[in-house]
């Protein structure tokens, strides 16, 4: 069964950091693309990272560039969201969704997704 959960989130103050992750199970990472979404109340889903295997290409939304990293562990089929400099404004619902056959570039176009986690709180507050 393909499944995506991510986990990390949680409470932290302005300029403090979080790192979150994205488990993988019933496929291999090097076989895909995994894309990082965000949600803040009142507002539309939007992409700030994804990464593809097929040629190792990242991409960063511009609000999150030089400031968040994502990264990956084959060994343990995991995908890492590491957030930096966090802001209130960061504070969002946080998912990470698959796409399996990771041909499509590194792009949040949602539609090529089709497995998504159920999501992690961050909240960013003093």
């Amino acid at each position: 069964q393909v499944q995506v959960v991510e986990s990390g989130g949680g409470l932290v103050q302005p300029g403090g950091s979080l790192t979150l992750s994205c488990a993988a199970s019933g496929f291999t990472l090097d076989e895909s693309a995994i894309g990082w979404f965000r949600q803040a109340p009142g507002k539309e889903r939007e992409g700030i990272a994804c990464f593809q295997s097929s040629d190792d290409s990242i991409n960063y939304a511009d609000s999150v560039k030089g400031r968040f990293t994502i990264s990956r562990d084959d060994a343990k089929n995991t995908v890492y969201l590491q957030m930096n400099s966090l802001k209130r404004e960061d504070t969002a619902v946080y998912y990470c969704a698959a796409d399996l056959k990771g041909i499509f570039g590194c792009n949040w176009y949602e539609p090529r997704y089709r497995y998504w986690g159920q999501g992690t709180q961050v909240t960013v507050s003093s």
